[in-house]
């Protein structure tokens, strides 16, 4: 493969970030690259709560377009931000190894409100997500929104009269902007493939698949399929606070075999954070294909699609 792979990203620190880790993946195994930046609707829009923007797709629509119309030949994503059902004629070329998959708490002046009952905190995050397990922890807390891209987020907190704002721990340690007074949030369940990047190709580009299978990663995107096909099962999206987290463990059976295991956690809340549903599975990786969809089943049996329905209703 002589051409040069051209790599579509957003123009933020972090898309930018994401873009030349693969941009030197490729350039490992001898691939020439370039990088072609654009601005995409949900960096140019950030005012306008990311649920209310067309709920998915919203930070990947324009690379999509962009790409289908050979502007470059592959794009690199947060894979939490892709659709479960991806545009007519883009496939996965490659999913990497996952980062941090956690929530972190960035308080502003220190975390003392967290155990005052009585003090109605005011906490940040775009994130309806967030929201309603932050609401469920802490039902007196109130929540404000927060849009733009890392920076702006971090400078927002330093502003405003927040307590403190939540964000991925992964989107701030790539770009090295980790507060040191970042708190995880270990009870705090991820978005589905939270800390995963994703590369998409045109599906009539075998060469730039083949190129990028050579540093794709099976362990993560099994994980994470397990995750997104819950997600897309409960038919949620952007506008529908739905975590999933699929973790690979090993345990040694009777044999004294190790067995690779997956263990799967997913829930549902409503997005005032005071109904939800939740379950935990944890079964042979082998068997664990349709692990996504049978959980999802599973709380559907319980009402999730009852919360999915209220949320469509706008309760």
């Amino acid at each position: 493969m002589n051409k040069i792979i051209r790599i579509g990203t957003r123009d933020s620190q972090l898309a930018v970030w994401q873009a030349n880790l693969v941009k030197g993946l490729l350039e490992e195994k001898g691939f020439q690259t370039e990088l072609v930046p654009l601005k995409s609707d949900g960096d140019i829009d950030l005012v306008t709560p990311l649920y209310a923007m067309g709920v998915q797709g919203v930070f990947t629509k324009t690379l999509d377009s962009a790409l289908l119309s050979n502007r470059f030949d592959i794009a690199v994503h947060s894979m939490k931000d892709v659709p479960t059902q991806m545009a007519q004629g883009i496939v996965e070329a490659a999913v990497l190894p996952r980062a941090s998959f956690k929530d972190l708490l960035v308080p502003k002046n220190g975390t003392e409100f967290l155990s005052d009952g009585a003090y109605s905190a005011l906490v940040a995050t775009s994130s309806i997500r967030r929201k309603a397990q932050w609401l469920h922890r802490y039902p007196h807390h109130r929540i404000t929104n927060l849009r733009g891209n890392v920076n702006t987020r971090l400078r927002k907190l330093a502003e405003e009269d927040w307590d403190g704002a939540i964000f991925a721990a992964a989107g701030l340690e790539r770009i090295n902007l980790r507060p040191d007074a970042a708190i995880e949030l270990n009870w705090m369940l991820p978005a589905p493939a939270q800390g995963a990047i994703l590369v998409v190709c045109r599906e009539n580009d075998p060469a730039t698949q083949e190129a990028c299978r050579l540093f794709h990663d099976s362990t993560t995107a099994h994980c994470v399929r397990i995750e997104r096909d819950f997600l897309k099962t409960l038919m949620g999206g952007c506008s529908t606070p739905i975590s999933a987290l699929a973790e690979m463990e090993q345990t040694i059976n009777d044999a004294g075999q190790t067995i690779q295991m997956i263990r799967f956690r997913g829930s549902i809340f409503s997005l005032d954070g005071a109904t939800h549903l939740a379950l935990e599975k944890t079964i042979e990786a082998n068997q664990a294909e349709a692990l996504g969809v049978l959980a999802a089943q599973e709380l559907i049996q319980q009402g999730a699609d009852k919360i999915v329905a209220s949320i469509k209703n706008g309760h």
